[in-house]
């Protein structure tokens, strides 16, 4: 039997005895009676640095996977400090083989590939899986930023 591991089941890889990924530590989406969602998402770095990003819109079942993958994006250009510049190309959530897939897509406006694409596999929360596909799609661009910091 062939097992398989996947990101949550081991630590993030450090360099040089420092870690090179940004760790999700939390995320906050709220609907309001006036028909307006909020996002919010935090993410750690070393030495409990901690960074947010928010975004607001009007609320629908689309709308609001948006505003979660821009509240991920804006978390990610705050830790970089105007380094890392990004826009939401789109997101959606679709079903396939018996389950949801939410994939993003995202434009990298600085250096590297121009269009990114990550997905996450979903079971209940698909607008919290908007934000896991951002941080999926960003994966690489984000690390090798770290690493020449």
């Amino acid at each position: 039997m062939t097992q398989i591991q996947t990101a949550s089941d081991t630590p993030a890889p450090a360099l040089h005895g420092r870690r090179e990924r940004l760790r999700f530590t939390a995320f906050r989406f709220s609907r309001g009676a006036d028909g307006h969602c909020h996002a919010e998402v935090e993410l750690e770095w070393i030495d409990g640095l901690r960074v947010t990003g928010t975004a607001h819109g009007p609320s629908s079942a689309t709308v609001d996977l948006r505003v979660a993958a821009d509240a991920a994006l804006r978390a990610i250009e705050a830790f970089s400090e105007g380094g890392m510049v990004f826009e939401l190309v789109g997101v959606k959530a679709i079903r396939a083989f018996d389950a949801t897939v939410v994939i993003v897509s995202v434009a990298n406006r600085r250096d590297g590939p121009s269009r990114l694409l990550g997905s996450c596999l979903v079971e209940n929360d698909p607008v919290r899986g908007a934000v896991l596909a951002v941080l999926s799609a960003t994966n690489r661009v984000l690390g090798n930023f770290i690493a020449t910091r």
